[in-house]
């Protein structure tokens, strides 16, 4: 599949996080899930033995989340999860095992709701540099990939030029100094 086709089947688009979660507080963005089963069928056997051995648990744990049992006659068992965003996904359980809902449900809870979509690219930033990105070894000396180590030199502190606060201090005592002498006469 040529990525044209890909990018108008799936779309693309950028790393993105859901209302800049996570800046303040985390908020979970699973906001409801449903479980939809039938009460005899033989492919809803683990969504009922997840309902009865888990499910409480998992209710605990995520006081967040809005759990709905739905009953349904004669009808194949899915799982319904709504995020805050407003999206909304559905996941076939027939014949999974209790610990396979298990991990869905967990894969659910972790989503952010936003749909799984290709990455043009691994980071983003609404007001790019003309620098590109910035790593910590941006500018270091490439000598540090070929010292062997523990280096004495490498180890000693870091011994900087003055800064421009400091030059005008300097300057200032001096100007003071001076001043001080001239009127002394």
């Amino acid at each position: 599949m040529t990525s044209h086709t890909w990018n108008l089947f799936w779309g693309s688009s950028f790393v993105r996080t859901p209302l800049r979660n996570g800046v303040g507080r985390y908020v979970q963005q699973l906001q409801r899930v449903t479980f939809k089963f039938c009460k005899t069928h033989g492919g809803s056997q683990g969504m009922r033995e997840f309902i009865e051995k888990d499910l409480v648990h998992f209710a605990k744990v995520n006081p967040g989340v809005v759990v709905y049992l739905k009953p349904r006659r004669h009808r194949s068992p899915c799982l319904k999860a709504e995020y805050l965003n407003g999206e909304e996904e559905y996941i076939s359980a027939h014949n999974l095992s209790s610990s396979d809902i298990k991990k869905w449900v967990e894969y659910l809870r972790m989503r952010s709701g936003n749909p799984v979509e290709r990455l043009r690219k691994y980071q983003h930033t609404d007001h790019p540099s003309i620098q590109g990105p910035w790593t910590p070894w941006t500018h270091r000396d490439l000598e540090i990939n070929i010292a062997e180590y523990p280096s004495e030199k490498l180890s000693a502190a870091h011994v900087t030029e003055k800064t421009a606060t400091e030059q005008m201090i300097e300057l200032f005592e001096k100007q003071k100094i001076a001043s001080g002498s001239n009127t002394s006469e």
